[in-house]
């Protein structure tokens, strides 16, 4: 089992930024690769960013492409996303989710889930 926790989330007003934490607990974290996807109230769940389990690959949604970037720190059990640029579109509920071995940009990969935090970005 792999416990994640989400935070970072807040209110920002449009071209700001805010930085996400997921922290893993349990199973060696190092083991997993992790995503971030994000859901606005009645959309699907989407994905937004994945990095493999070195941190050597990464990949992003079009729509965050040049103003997110994810980074982890296996000896803290963290992985970050670091959001830049935000606009209102970006307003979602954001979800960290680890999978093993290999990233992927779908939700039916991954096996372990955060209970999410609230991203709002204001116009």
């Amino acid at each position: 089992q792999v416990q994640l926790v989400e935070s970072g989330g807040g209110l920002v007003q449009a071209g700001g930024s805010l930085r996400l934490s997921c922290a893993a607990s349990g199973r060696t974290f190092s083991n997993y690769a992790v995503g971030w996807f994000r859901q606005a109230p009645g959309k699907d769940r989407e994905f937004v960013a994945a990095i493999s389990r070195t941190g050597g690959s990464t990949s992003f949604a079009d729509s965050v492409k040049g103003r997110f970037t994810i980074s982890r720190d296996n000896a803290k059990n963290t992985v970050y996303l670091q959001m830049n640029s935000l606009k209102p579109d970006d307003t979602a509920v954001y979800y960290c989710a680890a999978t093993w071995p290999m990233p992927s940009s779908s939700t039916q990969a991954y096996n372990y889930w955060g209970q999410g935090t609230q991203v709002t970005v204001s116009s």
